[in-house]
């Protein structure tokens, strides 16, 4: 019997040796003290890199929305052009003349859309048409999946 009493003298050693009874949870220096420093120290790093990766996000963002700025202002500026180029050079007269005519009007006042909306108004305006007519845009819309995927077949 005195072998059981062994262990457990000796795991009460060992508990009493693991605590430090003279320092206290909240005291500086303390294992809860050291606990609470190393989390709010994580909690920093993890809101600095959070905040870095949003920034950079942003900036990625903005720098996308500016490339597609410039080549839609491209594309208007191309549309304008050849608006001017099919006036010199097509006919004046007849019903080709009267269709040249037409084909570049649209062209310009395509380009001249273009360039005063910019792509948030043709967000907005894509928006309002697909609101006004949804079955007719979810036709479209399956048709260019079905395209899509007869494409992308292998």
């Amino acid at each position: 019997m005195a072998n059981m009493g062994s262990p457990i003298k000796n795991r009460a050693h060992e508990q009493t040796t693991a605590i430090n009874p003279t320092q206290r949870p909240n005291e500086p220096g303390s294992t809860m003290e050291k606990v609470k420093d190393t989390a709010s120290s994580l909690t920093d790093q993890a809101k600095d890199v959070a905040s870095n990766v949003a920034s950079q996000a942003g900036q990625m963002a903005s720098t996308a929305k500016e490339k597609s700025e410039s080549a839609l202002s491209s594309v208007a500026c191309g549309m304008q052009s050849l608006a001017g180029t099919i006036r010199e050079n097509a006919p004046r007269e007849g019903m080709l003349g009267s269709a040249s005519t037409s084909v570049a009007q649209t062209l310009e006042s395509g380009g001249r859309y273009l360039k005063e909306e910019g792509l948030e108004g043709i967000g907005q305006d894509v928006t309002e048409l697909i609101r006004r007519n949804p079955i007719p845009a979810l036709m479209v819309g399956i048709g260019i999946g079905f395209l899509l995927a007869r494409v992308t077949r292998s």
